[in-house]
């Protein structure tokens, strides 16, 4: 599998992590101790060496826990072909490490940080390097904790979409190699609620608790010029603060933004007409929308394909109804509509468009049930008076299907019924159009229908054969039939002579 999707993963990964180390740790916990601590400039040196030697230790114990968290990932994007259940587990662990890179910063990110820092700092007390009571240290441990769960909710945020991707991505594989997407089906939920109810919990207490603590540490060390510098480091501490809730704020609004956002545009497309399914992404209760979202575009879908199916069953049954007024042109609309799709196939169309030319086709002439059977059905050759009757079932039958109020999804087909007898060259009915001036679907049938008019059998005179057929055809190009359309059906039917052989 790829390995440069991995690469991005853990690429994104590090950059969060850093970010969320930079402003927690090196940001908001470096302020607390260097501006709330009376310190020399000796004792800062060794705090700052105390925090480099355990932070070592903290990223060495992190990377274990890392390796172990991230192995069922990286297995299947090690491995050529990955089993079902491995892709599973993958997908799983994607969708879970939100939550395991808060387990991370609460466990070996706090006690690898802290516990070393414990240790050294009194150690550093005792050999009189550093002159502070050892119950600084465990206001050191409140603080620590704190800024671990504050540094946890920034790392889960920061990591939910990288996680989400790469868990869309390990799905596609999943249906790409084994035919079966994979679902959560609610394994490893974490509601929004429970999201909202901690953050907000947090944001709202951090400060406070952040703030009373560095007031306490701050008024034990303060000597009597306290009141002095007391609003020079309060607006320090003030403004990590606000920094620290808006950041909060910020990470904890995009989270729920996203989903919204692509439900949203979801929703746009279907009132456009477009009716497609969402990727179930999500671990919290935006997967229930989208579930229930999948389950509305099924149900439509499922709709209009019936829909389609009785409609395609109505037009078939129209074709049915006017071929069998006359024995002779039984299967006409039939056979017009299978040459027209085939030269809509061979021209690589739409699958709406072949469409329109299929049930265009069918109904090419329904305007001949307006017609007497005593002209249509006439033995003999028609006088001049019958067949200006005869010319006007083109129109006659637009019009049929105009009153009747077709939908918009139909309209398209009336060019097919109304021009299909206009010539290139100008000499055909209802309009006398010429060239390109005749809608590209009248020229298209128009070579069908003439093709199987002169292939079928009259009462009074032998339906010709397909080479005779589609040697008229050849030699009225440019006259009675569009050049490209003749040379196209031309073609395809001598191929299909050729695969007849």
């Amino acid at each position: 599998m790829e390995q440069t999707i991995i690469q991005r993963f853990q690429r994104q990964i590090i950059i969060s992590y850093v970010l969320g180390s930079v402003l927690a740790v090196f940001g908001v916990g470096s302020v607390f101790i260097f501006r709330t601590l009376i310190l020399s400039a000796s004792e800062v040196l060794y705090l700052l060496i105390i925090m480099v030697l355990s932070a070592t230790i903290m990223i060495s114990a992190e990377l274990v826990l890392y390796k172990k968290h991230t192995k069922s990932i990286y297995n299947v994007f090690i491995k050529s072909n990955p089993s079902y259940k491995e892709l599973e587990e993958a997908f799983i662990t994607a969708y879970r490490f939100p939550k395991l890179t808060f387990i991370r910063i609460i466990g070996p990110h706090l006690f690898g940080l802290g516990i070393p820092a414990t240790i050294l700092t009194i150690v550093f007390i005792e050999m009189n390097i550093l002159s502070f009571p050892y119950y600084y240290i465990g206001y050191a441990w409140v603080g620590a904790i704190l800024i671990a769960i504050m540094h946890g909710f920034i790392e889960f945020f920061l990591c939910a979409r990288p996680s989400r991707e790469l868990g869309q991505q390990i799905n596609l594989y999943a249906k790409r190699m084994y035919n079966r997407p994979i679902f959560l089906n609610g394994r490893y939920f974490l509601s929004i609620r429970t999201k909202l109810f901690l953050s907000i919990i947090f944001t709202a207490t951090f400060p406070v608790v952040l703030m009373l603590l560095a007031l306490q540490i701050r008024t034990i060390a303060a000597s009597n010029n306290m009141l002095d510098s007391y609003w020079s480091w309060s607006s320090v501490i003030l403004v990590v603060i606000l920094a620290v809730s808006l950041a909060c704020s910020v990470l904890l609004y995009m989270s729920i933004k996203e989903p919204i956002e692509r439900l949203s545009s979801q929703f746009t497309r279907a009132s456009e007409g477009t009716f497609e399914k969402m990727e179930q992404t999500y671990a919290d209760e935006f997967d229930d929308l989208v579930s229930g979202f999948n389950t509305m575009v099924t149900g439509i879908n499922l709709r209009d394909e019936r829909n389609e199916e009785l409609l395609d069953g109505l037009f078939a049954v129209f074709a049915t109804t006017l071929d069998a007024r006359d024995e002779y042109t039984a299967g006409h609309s039939f056979r017009v509509a299978d040459y027209s799709v085939k030269i809509a196939e061979t021209l690589n169309m739409e699958e709406d468009q072949i469409d329109v030319v299929r049930r265009s086709a069918l109904l090419h002439d329904i305007g001949k049930i307006g017609i007497s059977d005593s002209i249509l059905l006439k033995t003999g050759k028609l006088t001049k008076e019958e067949f200006d009757v005869i010319k006007e079932h083109p129109g006659l039958g637009a019009r049929m299907l105009e009153d009747i109020g077709l939908p918009d999804e139909l309209l398209p087909i009336l060019p097919g019924v109304k021009y299909h007898h206009e010539r290139y060259d100008g000499r055909g009915y209802p309009e006398g159009l010429r060239g390109d001036d005749i809608p590209l679907l009248g020229r298209l049938l128009g070579v069908a229908d003439a093709f199987d008019a002169m292939t079928s059998d009259r009462p009074y005179v032998k339906g010709k054969s397909f080479d005779e057929a589609l040697a008229i055809i050849d030699a009225e190009k440019g006259s009675q039939f569009d050049p490209y359309f003749a040379d196209v059906f031309i073609q395809l039917m001598n191929e299909e002579k050729k695969l007849r052989a």
